[in-house]
């Protein structure tokens, strides 16, 4: 059998370290603890489990920390995890047999990652793939019969293993700041985190964090960088920064760019929230079903489903269509529903 090391960074854990710990300490056969500077009970509570508890001085880089806690690991296996993830009965017995079996060629092992949805930020889907296990030293090996070659892609196994995501508290805001920050540091992003501050900034940005944000997507706007798909979302996103501070002629500036380079569901709601602003409930109508029914979305795939349905149903409203509401309302419970269960 395979043994495997717990990894995991804590700061201030508290609340759920321990529960995270119980469910996995008789799972694993080594826990490694990196804490970044909790003040709170995290360590000693850490240490009902483990001796192996380490300091590590935060550098604002999540990757940094992880790395240290893996460079800390001994076990065939590395399984890393936060301290707000659980595993129920079910999933543990899933584990065990998992590691009973584990094939030696495996390097990766994914496991699904539900829950999501509960703060509604950058994620779309209530469950999804992460990869969660991996060997901790890896053997290359040649590969084909001929003109052979070595096999440098991670042999990847797709469990039926679920963790619960029982997040406490909403980290958009933590997580924002730390994509300010990595922007503003390296002017640029990789297309992963690019990504991911676009979409979190679109559903969860404050007016801090839209005001800083609008220099760093202005510049991709402008041609400083960016790819073309980098450009899309980076005018998207200056078509929300714009509205939300209440800047209308460049809101119509960049909304303009963006219908030129292809229109997207989040721009349609952009300016159909502009007129329903305006209580101009028919062009409102008009930007809501392109966003739902003409436009695919990019970053938000609610912008072309229950939200522009909602919107659909209240500008029928407006409009005396009480008719013509119960249908959009209706679609847009299907479309939730629908959603929910993907």
């Amino acid at each position: 059998m395979i043994t495997v090391s717990l990894c995991m960074i804590v700061k201030d854990e508290e609340e759920t370290l321990g529960r995270c710990l119980s469910c996995l300490s008789d799972l694993v056969d080594e826990i490694i603890i990196v804490d970044t500077g909790s003040t709170d009970r995290t360590k000693e509570i850490a240490a009902e489990y483990t001796g192996k508890i380490y300091d590590f001085q935060w550098v604002d880089d999540f990757s940094a920390a992880r790395n240290f806690a893996f460079s800390k690991a001994s076990g065939d296996y590395i399984y890393s995890a936060d301290a707000d993830e659980i595993l129920d009965e079910e999933n543990r017995e899933r584990f065990r047999v998992l590691k009973a079996n584990m094939l030696p060629e495996v390097e990766i092992v994914q496991m699904y990652y539900t829950n999501q949805l509960k703060f509604r930020t950058v994620y779309n889907y209530d469950k999804e793939y992460r990869p969660k296990l991996f060997k901790r030293l890896r053997n290359f090996t040649w590969i084909d019969p001929v003109h052979e070659t070595v096999r440098t892609a991670p042999v990847v196994f797709d469990s039926d293993i679920e963790i619960i995501h029982e997040q406490t508290e909403n980290h958009a805001k933590r997580d924002l700041e730390a994509l300010h920050r990595a922007a503003v540091r390296d002017g640029v992003l990789s297309q992963r985190l690019f990504d991911m501050y676009a979409r979190e900034l679109y559903l969860a940005g404050d007016e801090e964090d839209l005001n800083n944000a609008e220099g760093f997507f202005e510049n991709i706007c402008n041609g400083g960088t960016g790819s073309s798909e980098e450009l899309k979302t980076a005018l998207c996103i200056m078509v929300r920064i714009e509205r939300k501070l209440g800047n209308i002629p460049k809101f119509f500036k960049y909304a303009a760019k963006a219908i030129a380079v292809g229109g997207v569901s989040e721009l349609c709601l952009e300016l159909g929230d502009h007129y329903m602003e305006l209580e101009d409930y028919e062009e409102a109508s008009i930007w809501f079903y392109n966003a739902a029914y003409e436009t695919e979305s990019i970053f938000d795939a609610g912008s072309r489903g229950g939200k522009a349905l909602r919107r659909m149903a209240e500008c029928c409203r407006k409009l005396g269509a009480p008719e013509k509401a119960e249908h959009y309302e209706k679609s847009a419970e299907e479309w939730e529903d629908k959603a929910a269960m993907a």
